[in-house]
């Protein structure tokens, strides 16, 4: 079951101008910047009440987000949701249609196992799940 609206994740092509942008916007610098090597994206964090802002850019050609960007403007990626049991959301949502884009929870950024749904399953909308990797 979806716990709460985890984080939204905004596409961009320039970090830090975006940073800087969100900054004054928010009224609040990030508290957290991640490099994921191995999906190719430099991330940004903010805290906004009890949800979170990521930005994301692209550092490779062949990143989900550079691909991302040649095709679509900036703005919203992906809507994600915090899950308890990422496996058995993943199983749920398998046996309800949804497809899926990894067979296993991947790690992530902001120290958590993520997996995202399809958007042709997800009415368009790229959702991703996400979980403590505490937890």
């Amino acid at each position: 079951m979806f716990a709460n609206l985890e984080h939204l994740g905004l596409a961009v092509h320039d970090l830090e101008a975006a940073t800087a942008l969100y900054t004054t916007l928010l009224g609040q610098p990030p508290y957290k910047q991640e490099h994921v090597a191995s999906e190719g994206v430099d991330t940004v964090f903010f805290r906004v009440g009890g949800s979170k802002i990521e930005l994301l850019a692209g550092t490779t050609p062949d990143s989900a987000i550079t691909k991302y960007l040649s095709k679509k403007p900036e703005g919203i990626h992906h809507v994600a949701f915090a899950v308890a049991d990422i496996r058995a959301e993943m199983a749920r949502l398998r046996a309800a249609g949804f497809v899926l884009l990894s067979e296993e929870p991947k790690p992530g950024a902001d120290n958590k196992l993520v997996c995202f749904v399809h958007p042709k399953s997800a009415a368009g909308v790229l959702v991703e799940l996400c979980q403590d990797m505490g937890a």
